[in-house]
């Protein structure tokens, strides 16, 4: 996996993959942050992103996976995702700072963008406004929520509850004090003080949260 850009998130996503044991090429056009991570990494290379010859002699164009972690460098961001796409890197995630960088770095190719300021903040805003234990937005308008089972389903098996119906979620997982999540069935039995995971359009998912 090679990781342009050893920054905050840069970094910090570089070591997460090397604790799930990928090999991992970290680069950076400082070499403080190139060397504070020569021993941590599987590789650390200082180099400028955004220099085509640079690139290919460190071998980026045979990387199937490539992270582009450059977030504050709006030009370095854009200039290093068009190289990798010309080189034909097949998985291209890049790191944005606003909606507006995430959607260039789609237009020019980047397979997957990441706004990880945007998201955490709003995974904050609903965890404060609301009762959710967690908050995961999957995709645009769909999310998971983690809450409390709310009265109106405990001691009811869920396949009798109509839940889908009437609040237009699905219960997913359910955990109970002391034990592990699980999945949920129709049969299963919420009681009272169990954590369920439910899944559903953003709304739908608030709307539920707030029945406790």
């Amino acid at each position: 996996m090679l990781v342009i850009g050893l920054g905050r998130f840069g970094s910090s996503l570089a070591m997460e993959l090397m604790t799930h044991g990928w090999e991992v090429l970290g680069l950076d056009s400082n070499p403080r942050l190139v060397q504070a991570y020569a021993e941590t990494l599987t590789h650390t290379v200082t180099a400028d992103s955004t220099d085509d010859e640079a690139l290919r002699q460190i071998g980026a164009n045979e990387f199937t996976r490539a992270v582009v972690a450059i977030g504050s460098h709006l030009e370095e961001s854009i200039l290093t995702t068009s190289l990798l796409v010309d080189m034909g890197v097949p998985h291209i995630w890049g790191k944005a700072i606003s909606r507006r960088h995430g959607r260039i770095l789609q237009q020019i190719g980047c397979h997957h963008v990441v706004l990880p300021e945007h998201d955490m903040g709003e995974r904050v805003a609903h965890l404060v406004s609301g009762r959710m234990l967690d908050y995961v937005e999957i995709e645009q308008d769909f999310a998971l929520g983690k809450t409390r089972a709310p009265r109106e389903i405990i001691g009811r098996k869920l396949g009798e509850t109509g839940v889908r119906s009437s609040h237009g979620i699905t219960v997913v997982c359910i955990k109970r004090h002391g034990e592990q999540f699980t999945y949920a069935t129709a049969e299963t039995v919420p009681k009272k003080g169990d954590i369920v995971i439910v899944a559903g359009r953003t709304n739908d998912v608030e709307r539920f949260a707030e029945l406790n």
